[in-house]
């Protein structure tokens, strides 16, 4: 790994260098290299060995405000020129924009941590094979209900991203992501029900065994035989840790620099403003070792930082690339490229003293569709999930649908849960909603 390090660094550089002698005033260069196995069985047959090396080198110049990009998988010096060359030619015909260029180098990393990223498996394709088969076994012998699979999957791979540009700035880290899931089929009389479960990390060691995938995967299947519909009615909503993801996710692209210079949010104007109950915090860690979504600096070379994002309701930052920067006449918060390591605090309750704090409700456990209006933040999702009376699961859900507007659901969450999905990149517990508009039966 050192010696292609040092070699892809080499190749970065002679780009950088190139364009130099060509007298480009601003130069980019981002290089990749992923290799990585993936396999699939399907009752026991092996369905897929997939093995994958590739990568490639992408190159950016700015002259006099114009941007010329061009890319190559050929890293020879005669490939990288040629390229260079292309990136200029481009830039030649495309227009001025006075927000295009590179970071400001007070915003660069210059000492970027090691953050203990890459752990590249030592399993061959055959101890690979052999534990999607155990995972798949597991769950085939556990329950008579589990009458077929869809699959079991294992995938393990490495990659060394490098960066640099004409600010000053080359650096480059390793890292690997390594995961297992398993997708089953059950059957009740007349009806079937499909579901699944998986573990992801950065460390092979650190993945769930594959009896726990197997295990949640089986519970989960099995727990929605039986499902109904319910009738059309408002009621509190409870998402499930694994969904309530999702909202968050909504919160971020709300809240991206590119939303915000484009007005096309329902979260424009709102930096400095409570759009969260005043106890809800949001935090932001860059820099934990092995985490999901670690880095030691965004794919500009900016500094990440950890910095909270809400803080007692109140909306702390926007997430913002250079060029959003410049939109907005504002300072690169490290997000190009996405979010690192967000942390939504809970508000002490497990996930069964949710249920009890909701009384009757709807338990969403799965959600389908794309009906979310980033302008508006109305939002409208086909789910899944359980009907709760008395603070206890009555009965499977299915084919019903949720709406509200996403102020209106983030202002009514009433409890985070401590039930922590540690297997995403943005933590959050389950979130209870005062109450939505559910279309039934």
């Amino acid at each position: 790994m050192i010696e292609q390090k040092q070699q892809l660094e080499n190749a970065v550089q002679e780009a950088l260098n190139i364009a130099k002698k060509l007298g480009v005033d601003q130069t980019e260069v981002a290089l990749t290299k992923t290799s990585g196995t993936s396999v699939n069985t399907r009752l026991g047959e092996v369905e897929n060995v997939e093995f994958n090396l590739d990568g490639g080198m992408g190159i950016s110049v700015y002259i006099d405000q114009c941007k010329g990009s061009a890319s190559t998988a050929d890293l020879s010096p005669e490939a990288i020129a040629s390229t260079v060359k292309v990136a200029v030619d481009i830039a030649r015909y495309t227009s001025k924009d006075k927000y295009a260029g590179l970071l400001d180098k007070d915003c660069l990393e210059t000492a970027p941590k090691d953050l203990d990223l890459y752990h590249p498996s030592s399993c061959d394709t055959e101890q690979l094979l052999a534990l999607a088969k155990e995972c798949e076994d597991i769950a085939l012998n556990s329950d008579k209900r589990i009458v077929n699979s869809d699959g079991v999957a294992v995938n393990s791979h490495s990659s060394l991203r490098v960066y640099g540009n004409s600010n000053g700035f080359l650096n480059s880290y390793a890292s690997s992501r390594h995961s297992l899931s398993c997708v089953l089929i059950a059957q009740q009389e007349n009806e079937m029900q499909r579901d699944y479960s998986y573990t992801s990390a950065r460390d092979m060691q650190d993945l769930f065994s594959a009896k726990w995938v197997a295990d949640e995967a089986v519970k989960r299947t099995v727990s929605r035989l039986g499902a109904t519909k319910i009738k059309t009615q408002q009621a509190p909503v409870l998402f499930s840790a694994e969904v309530a993801t999702g909202l968050f996710g909504h919160l971020v692209s709300a809240i991206s620099g590119t939303s915000i210079y484009k007005k096309s949010t329902f979260l424009l104007d709102t930096i400095n403003t409570q759009i969260f109950p005043d106890w809800m915090q949001v935090s932001e860690k860059p820099h934990l070792i092995k985490g999901i979504a670690s880095s030691p600096y965004d794919q500009e070379g900016s500094k990440t930082i950890d910095r909270n994002i809400i803080d007692q309701g109140v909306l702390q930052t926007y997430l913002l690339t250079g060029y959003a920067t410049r939109q907005l006449d504002m300072k690169s918060t490290g997000h190009t490229g996405g979010i690192h390591n967000w942390f939504v605090k809970d508000t002490g309750l497990d996930l069964a003293g949710l249920f009890k704090e909701m009384g009757t409700g709807f338990f969403v456990t799965e959600l389908m569709g794309q009906g979310v209006n980033m302008v508006t933040g109305d939002y409208s999702r086909g789910v899944a999930g359980f009907w709760i009376e008395n603070g206890v699961i009555a009965y499977p859900v299915h084919e019903v649908t949720i709406a509200g507007n996403l102020k209106d659901m983030f202002m009514g969450i009433e409890a985070v849960g401590s039930d922590i999905d540690p297997r995403s990149s943005l933590k959050t517990g389950s979130i209870l909603i005062n109450k939505m508009k559910i279309a039934g039966a």
